[in-house]
């Protein structure tokens, strides 16, 4: 049910236009352009010292508890520092001025400027000499519950429904201080990020987002149109082909931190749009890169905890290097997949042996890709490096020395879900060509996530020449997933991607 289908007299909205109303009508102005703000709440609270004079300061944000008793009136500000509770007499403040604190409702946004003072109860408290309506709420904050004792309202915020967090993430953000946590967290978690590369000699560039060919990945892309050319683009799936040419043009270690879009499923894991980051470093192969992917992860871990250890839902592991590698096939034949036959009709016997659907276009890569997520994956708890991929699945990457059947590849793991993946890039364009082509093929034949054009224009650039090159794509919004002890990537990306609602889009809590 919606708020435009409730009874006027019980619709909290109309109460607080009536509010809004009684304040012009007085000539106050309910969202005014400024308000000098000179100190946060922590801030001011810190300057507090009860032998010294009283500290004054002008502070702002929204009204989270509001009690009155007469001629005096308490409240509490909530800014992004935290919360200071505020004292109001009428008889400092004025009638007038007075008076319009009972227009006040919780969630406006208000300014108070005065000194601090500590209560009978112990709380440091802002005495007020102004006060000022900054931005009147006309909706209610999904507080939860609320109990009134005569002129006090109590709250408690919990809004408790996932999918009214992720569709008005605003409302989530102003009643639920650990949900602008995790978005803290990203934040310096991308920042970590930027350093660790900067520091190594890696050099931020940007690519495009639209691209006349897509690739760098297997996925469906999203289609527009551009009409003053007259053409089809994509956004893009990856940053990786775009990467690699900086590499051919001499730029030898870059990395892009930037939005994806594949045109995929949505679930816990995966979201259409979301932030991958990318690096290439010239003269180095994929062995170099375990041992950065090794660094770059303790490190952040550290950083964040002081530790090595990382908890997520429960299930907590040690990130301290040296990780295992473990091989692709070789975890494959401990659970009893015979890896000596790699065609078609010997995985598709075992694949159904094993309950997995097996789709027409699915070639011996795809086919041993479910394999390890189902037989696999699960497994992977602690961190943990496959390595050596079916070339089938690595387009892009060089093919392994010992045995031409895989790729010189890895991916990293961590609690059964892979978080990063790195190749010893292909740079050979004769190479590069063939599996273009077959990869175009495999998009002729029904495979919705296979390029469907040969990239003429990446193929030029490898014939100019790029030097042996590694590189490795982190997933951020699944990393800050783990770190954050969040179940839902949609817990960690600020607008995830939903289905459009049902009825009115701005119906009631």
């Amino acid at each position: 049910m919606t708020g435009d289908v409730e009874a006027p007299e019980t619709d909290p909205r109309l109460a607080r236009r009536r509010k809004l109303e009684a304040l012009e009508a007085r000539g106050i102005d309910a969202y005014p352009a400024r308000w000098e703000v000179t100190a946060s709440s922590a801030e001011l609270r810190s300057a507090f010292d009860a032998d010294g004079p009283p500290p004054a300061g002008r502070i702002a944000g929204r009204v989270v508890s509001l009690r009155g008793h007469g001629k005096t009136t308490f409240l509490h500000i909530a800014d992004s520092a935290g919360r200071l509770q505020v004292y109001l007499r009428r008889d400092e403040l004025g009638e007038e001025a007075y008076e319009t604190v009972a227009l006040l409702d919780l969630g406006d946004f208000v300014g108070v400027e005065g000194e601090l003072f500590r209560t009978r109860t112990g709380e440091v408290t802002l005495r007020a000499r102004e006060i000022r309506v900054l931005a009147k709420a006309l909706r209610p904050l999904p507080l939860g519950k609320e109990a009134s004792d005569g002129d006090e309202t109590r709250t408690w915020h919990q809004v408790a429904d996932r999918e009214f967090r992720y569709r008005q993430r605003y409302a989530d953000l102003a009643v639920r201080p650990e949900a602008r946590e995790a978005f803290v967290t990203r934040a310096r978690i991308v920042s970590w990020l930027r350093a660790f590369l900067d520091e190594r000699g890696f050099l931020e560039v940007e690519t495009p987002a639209l691209q006349p060919v897509y690739g760098g990945a297997s996925a469906r892309p999203f289609v527009t149109h551009h009409h003053a050319l007259d053409t089809d683009l994509y956004l893009r799936i990856a940053d990786e082909l775009y990467l690699k040419r900086c590499v051919v043009g001499g730029l030898e270690r870059v990395y892009e931190i930037a939005k994806n879009f594949r045109n995929e499923g949505i679930d816990r894991f995966h979201n259409p749009e979301f932030t991958m980051l990318e690096f290439y470093q010239a003269y180095a192969d994929y062995g170099d890169l375990m041992g950065l992917a090794e660094e770059l992860l303790s490190g952040l871990v550290r950083d964040l905890t002081g530790g090595t250890c990382v908890t997520w839902q429960g299930r907590r592991v040690d990130v301290q290097p040296p990780w295992p590698r473990i091989g692709f096939l070789d975890a494959l034949a401990e659970r009893g997949v015979p890896v000596d036959d790699l065609s078609r009709e010997a995985l598709v016997r075992v694949a159904a042996e094993h309950g997995l659907e097996v789709r027409s276009e699915e070639g011996p890569g795809k086919l041993l890709d479910g394999l390890f997520g189902a037989l696999v994956e699960p497994d992977l708890d602690g961190p943990a490096l496959v390595v050596d991929h079916p070339a089938e699945l690595s387009p892009l990457a060089k093919r392994h020395l010992a045995d031409p059947r895989l790729a010189e590849r890895f991916e990293a793991y961590l609690f059964g879900r892979e978080w990063g993946n790195a190749f010893s890039e292909l740079n050979d364009p004769r190479d590069q060509r063939a599996r273009f082509e077959s990869q175009a093929a495999l998009a002729a034949a029904g495979d919705l996530e296979a390029p469907a054009t040969v990239d003429e224009d990446f193929l030029r650039a490898l014939e100019y020449g790029m030097p042996p090159t590694a590189g490795m794509g982190i997933g951020i919004d699944r990393l800050v997933a783990f770190l954050t002890d969040q179940p839902n990537l949609r817990d960690v990306i600020l607008f995830p991607t939903l289905r459009p609602e049902d009825g009115e889009p701005d119906g009631e809590p």
